[in-house]
């Protein structure tokens, strides 16, 4: 029996919608914390406003094959207005909300969004700036009337507005909801989501309800959640990996999502609610990570003396778990002692007191972050995938983890590697191909086997081990090989590294341009001392260059010789996606960095030991500032300096 068929009948959102309704119909189904107080959602109050809203757009006209754009915060209406277009027979398709006009504008006209459901003013005014270039748009809903009561456009409309559409429609033709849900069909397409889009525009990529909730069953199996788990949905549900958990494993397996007052009250909101479940990528586990390091330098001498006799007995017993070693009886029962006296409140400070399944993925997570909640009792694992297969393709095994690998293929998915290296993969959660991208389709999916576009090798173990993107593997003016992702992960690894950038294809040898993060490497100079004003002078200061310069010869130390890093700067500003040096995602944008910083790259490849900068940076409510500064260039040799 494949996973989606013990789902039955129900195989797409709004039948699990309707299943989950009828079969617990008080049980809570959302949270949403506003004004300072929980608001809880039942599944009945889930399955009527899903209901309303969907007749009401079907009474605005809305007609089965068109698309549904959805911008905004992680909201209840988000997943209502989702649902509801996909009862209606459309898919949806989610937008960043932090995305400026031109990616908007970009994504709403290339989807054929005949509906535009926008959160608040902000987003309501990004779409009305730029109405004459969305002629296929008909409507534009909004879920928050804040500051839009003089709004005076044709299209605009209230979200309580549709819906009162909907219950009008629902009194004059009653079954009609029940004749839409039982239309839908599990190889519908449910959503288009679109990529992160490293290289240039995103593509769409067309899921349909069998390709999500084939992967949500399938993960459910070898990591199984339950009805009564709790979750918090705070990354964009434009993502892919959000989708997987918010709507798809959600309404299949009818555990609580909740979400948060606002993203600044994020770790205070999972705190309150103590989360059984949680996906999230690196950044966010490193991040977590690096503001424990920074209290831990700010507390007591006695919380600092327990910290350091508890951290090492908690890492000795993640590295016997890795090893897949008897953890001895004295070592349990310092482990004990060392929970009790740190772990325990730790877990608690974080929100971690509840958590049964705790995954990551999107790109490399260091041993050290690893092995941090590991210490702690937190059983994280790595997981592997893209848009493309619906998420997720590889986890590991909860007795099988390893801090290098992203785990074994789920259930029913096959996975390959390619004569050339390239990871395959093949699966009934593979997507449907791009939205009006044919030659992206044929170039990506093979007689059925996606191509990931990514570098990697299977273990003998059966553990994929991911490289880099294939197309990011460079060599260097000699020849050698070598992949820029994997030695920035590596730099990553460190607190102080926020982001790192490696160039050095057809050069003569590698250099970086690193990122500090403000936090952390802030908090050490004012331990040590070190006054400072600005994010630009902070990186500008030669203790912190000494202090960079440590983590970058600790990473040359365990790479080959011709693949070190012979020379560094530290950058005057952090890598946007405002900026468009990051994508949505956080992933880099390469060819766009290595473009904007170009002057410094010719800095790192010549031999003065300076580069003035004078640019001009704009911030996103488009403000600009003018920044004058010096970048040292710093000069290494054989991962010691010169």
């Amino acid at each position: 029996m494949s996973a989606i068929d013990r789902l039955g009948a129900d195989d797409t959102f709004p039948k699990l919608l309707l299943r989950n309704a009828r079969g617990v119909p008080d049980r809570v189904a959302l949270r949403e914390k506003e004004f300072g107080i929980w608001q809880s959602f039942t599944w009945r109050d889930y399955h009527d406003h899903v209901r309303d809203f969907s007749l009401g757009m079907v009474a605005l006209g809305l007609k089965p094959g068109e698309n549904v754009a959805i911008i905004g915060d992680n909201r209840p209406e988000w997943v209502w207005s989702e649902i509801a277009a996909q009862a209606a027979g459309c898919a949806s398709v989610g937008l960043y909300q932090d995305s400026n006009v031109a990616e908007v504008a970009y994504v709403i006209d290339h989807c054929d969004a005949a509906v535009v459901v926008a959160e608040d003013q902000e987003q309501v005014d990004k779409i009305l700036d730029m109405m004459e270039k969305l002629p296929k748009v008909r409507h534009v809903v909004y879920t928050d009337p804040r500051g839009l009561r003089k709004y005076d456009h044709p299209a605009l409309v209230a979200f309580e507005a549709v819906e009162e559409r909907g219950r009008a429609l629902g009194k004059e033709r009653p079954g009609l909801w029940e004749e839409l849900v039982g239309r839908g069909k599990a190889d519908d397409m449910a959503i288009i989501s679109y990529t992160s889009g490293t290289t240039g525009f995103p593509k769409g990529a067309m899921l349909s309800f069998r390709n999500l909730l084939t992967m949500a069953m399938a993960l459910h199996e070898v990591d199984p959640k339950q009805p009564a788990d709790e979750f918090v949905s705070f990354l964009p549900l434009a993502w892919i990996g959000e989708q997987m958990m918010s709507l798809s494993t959600a309404l299949a397996i009818g555990f609580t999502v909740n979400f948060p007052e606002e993203p600044e009250t994020v770790t205070e909101n999972i705190r309150e609610i103590g989360p059984h479940v949680m996906f999230a990528p690196p950044r966010v586990w490193e991040g977590m990570n690096s503001t424990v390091q920074v209290k831990i330098m700010d507390t007591s001498p006695f919380k600092r003396f327990m910290y350091d006799l508890c951290m090492p007995v908690g890492r000795k017993v993640a590295d016997l778990h890795f090893a897949k070693k008897p953890v001895p009886l004295g070592l349990r029962v310092l482990y004990r002692l060392a929970y009790w006296g740190l772990f325990r409140a730790l877990r608690d400070r974080l929100g971690f007191t509840h958590i049964r399944s705790a995954s990551t993925g999107g790109a490399a997570l260091g041993p050290d972050v690893f092995g941090f909640f590991h210490a702690m009792g937190v059983r994280l694992k790595q997981i592997y995938g893209q848009t493309e297969i619906s998420g997720i393709s590889c986890i590991h095994k909860d007795r099988d983890i390893q801090a290098h690998t992203v785990g074994q293929p789920i259930p029913e998915t096959e996975v390959r590697i390619s004569e050339k290296g390239e990871i395959l993969s093949r699966s009934p959660a593979v997507f449907l191909g791009y939205y009006k991208n044919e030659e992206a389709t044929r170039a990506t999916l093979v007689d059925g086997w996606l191509h990931s576009g990514d570098a990697g090798y299977l273990a003998e173990d059966g553990h994929l081990v991911v490289i880099d993107r294939l197309k990011d593997v460079m060599k260097l003016a000699d020849g050698t090989q070598f992949s820029p992702q994997f030695i920035e992960n590596r730099l990553k690894f460190s607190p102080y590294v926020k982001e790192a950038v490696v160039v050095g294809h057809d050069r003569p040898y590698l250099t970086a341009m690193l990122c500090i993060d403000m936090g952390v490497v802030g908090k050490w100079a004012e331990k040590n001392r070190i006054s400072y004003t600005t994010y630009t002078d902070l990186s500008a200061k030669p203790p912190v260059y000494d202090l960079l310069q440590k983590e970058v010869d600790q990473v040359n130390a365990t790479l080959p010789a011709a693949a070190r890093i012979h020379k560094f700067v530290l950058l005057y500003k952090e890598l946007d996606a405002d900026d468009e040096e990051l994508t949505r995602t956080r992933k880099v944008r390469r060819g766009f960095v290595e473009q904007r910083y170009q002057e410094v790259i010719v800095a790192l490849y010549g031999e003065a030991p300076e580069v003035a900068i004078d640019t001009t940076i704009k911030f996103q409510d488009g403000k600009t500032t003018r920044i004058r500064t010096t970048l040292l260039v710093r000069r290494l040799e054989q991962g010691r300096a010169a």
